[in-house]
Formats: C-alpha cells, structure tokens, sequence
C-alpha cells in the first residue's frame, strides 16, 4: 500500500485555535431558532421604542448601525464556519478517493486497465490544494 496523504496531513487532537472554537460555538447559537426568535424580539422592542426617542431619524440610524455592525460579525464568523466545513469534506472525499484507489489498485491485478486510472485518481487527491 502507498502513503495516505488524507490521513498523514490531518492534525490528530483538538488543535483548533480559541478563535476557531468561538467560531464554532456562535455558529452553534446563530443557526438555531432561538438566536431568530431573539433577533425578532429584539426587532419588535425596536419598533416599539419609537415614542422613546425625540427624533425618527436618530431611531433609524440605531437600528441601521447595529445592524450592520451585527451583520458583518456574522457574515464574518458563518463564512469562517463555512470555509471549514467545505475543507472537512474535501478531507472525506480524499479520504474516499485513497480507499477507492487502494481497492482499484488490488484489482489492477486481474486488469491492467485499471492502473493509469488508479494513477490519475492518485493525482488527484490534494488537487485543490495545488489550484
């Protein structure tokens, strides 16, 4: 059997960075429906602040700059999340792709046919991360 680049180039433990783990953890809160009920209570006692403040313009630009600033931290931390979740799952299809060519290459055996396929699959794992 050959070297399995997959399963050599994966950390063992938990060396995710605290960074990370907040990442996962807001991630966590964020996709649940109690963040959205908060975030719809937190909208209506917006919208019923109204006769608290003197001026509507200054009510607006609240609920505007919060938002934003609310926005942009989430799109930051679901985009962390996100971009994690996508390299898991190339390490799977690595990890299936090796497999794949291990038995491929055990029945190369009784058809030669199968060796420059096994070959190009080989080439193929890590390519995304050539490109």
């Amino acid at each position: 059997m050959t070297d399995r680049a997959a399963e050599s180039s994966r950390p063992s433990g938990d060396h995710r960075s605290p960074f990370d783990r907040f990442v996962e953890a807001a991630y966590q809160h964020v996709s649940r429906a109690p963040f959205f009920a908060l975030v719809v209570v937190l909208v209506l006692v917006w919208f019923a602040s109204v006769p608290l403040w003197s001026d509507l313009k200054a009510w607006q630009v609240a609920l505007h700059t919060a938002g934003t600033i609310v926005s942009l931290l989430l799109l930051v931390l679901l985009e962390n999340a996100g971009r994690r979740t996508e390299e898991a799952a190339q390490e799977k299809l690595n990890v299936i792709a090796e497999a794949l060519a291990d038995l491929m290459e055990s029945r190369a055996l009784d058809d030669p046919g199968l060796t420059a396929s096994v070959e190009r699959l080989r080439e193929a794992v890590g390519l995304e991360e050539r490109h």
